[in-house]
């Protein structure tokens, strides 16, 4: 063998070479993806199948005795008589309430101050920073905060509303509509800046040519807005409504920490409730059903949402 290769030809030695290194070079991302692929099917893949085992059983993670229980978790869902399904569907239209009401401001007033951060003034980047900043705060932060701000009795928002001769006994927290109003408005104030960074960098990727040539055909700002900017923002509209949606939908921390699911269950969402469910009342097996019914009903909701964005591209 040694004799052969010494009396190979040079070209097909290169041919060979050449070969070698693209065999290297074609393994080489899947190396790369490697660690992310092995975190990936540890945390998440592994995870999420053997939650679907869990969801068929009726699992109580504190005894010995798991039994089987095929679909009967999920049946209990849709039975009036199961002692789930009450506090199930109020988790959930809990759930519908919360997004029906913050998702839209969190799609319009961003898109506002990501056209205004856009232009070009004094102190532009100190406004960037401010309008960002209280997103970096994590919810725990925020939930506490503003527990004590919006607290009834001896929270600052009614004591400066007193002070100006507005009423001062509104129920911030423990009644409604204005459990609702403090949920939604804490959370446009605390996640405004996230959905404002990402037009803002949609907004920087449309061609100035594109706004020149629509001044030179003589429209106006409104024009400008319809025929420039919304279809060249289209791909960022899509991910910012669907991020959206999906953690409007998913949220838990600031009603469990603000209004703690107040007045009675009103505000307990579909999250706190599965919470409750799997954690204090120990039954994993219904918690986990519920929280399978609640991904694949975010998952139509995100079929639709691409659906409608693509129907909107042809």
């Amino acid at each position: 063998m040694a004799v052969k290769e010494a009396v190979r030809p040079p070209a097909v030695a290169a041919a060979t070479g050449r070969k070698k290194a693209r065999s290297h070079r074609g393994a080489t991302p899947y190396l790369f993806l490697l660690p992310y692929a092995l975190i990936f099917a540890t945390f998440t893949l592994v995870p999420a199948v053997y939650g679907i085992w869990i969801s068929l059983h009726d699992w109580d993670y504190l005894l010995p005795g798991k039994p089987f229980v095929g679909l009967a978790n999920y049946a209990a869902l849709f039975d009036w008589a199961s002692p789930v399904f009450d506090f199930f569907w109020q988790s959930m239209q809990a759930t519908g309430i919360f997004t029906v009401f913050s998702v839209p401001l969190l799609i319009v007033v961003p898109l506002g101050v990501a056209l205004l951060l856009n232009r070009a003034f004094p102190g532009r980047t100190l406004f960037r920073a401010v309008y960002f900043a209280p997103y970096v705060l994590g919810v725990a932060v925020i939930g506490l905060l503003w527990r004590f701000l919006l607290d009834p009795n001896l929270g600052m928002v009614n004591a400066a509303l007193g002070a100006v001769g507005l009423p001062a006994d509104t129920p911030w927290t423990t009644g409604l509509p204005w459990a609702w109003i403090s949920l939604v408005g804490v959370t446009v104030w605390w996640t405004i800046g996230f959905n404002a960074v990402i037009y803002l960098a949609g907004l920087q990727d449309i061609p100035r040519d594109l706004y020149d040539a629509a001044r030179v055909d003589g429209a106006g700002r409104w024009a400008e807005f319809r025929h420039v900017t919304l279809p060249g923002l289209r791909p960022v509209l899509a991910f910012v409504v669907i991020n959206t949606i999906l953690a409007s939908a998913n949220m838990f921390g600031q009603a469990y920490l603000i209004t703690q699911g107040a007045p009675g269950v009103e505000t307990r969402t579909a999250i706190m409730y599965i919470a409750d469910e799997g954690l204090r009342s120990y039954r994993m097996g219904s918690a986990a059903a519920m929280s399978y019914f609640l991904t694949l009903a975010l998952l139509l909701v995100s079929v639709i949402v691409f659906r409608l964005f693509r129907e909107k591209d042809t």
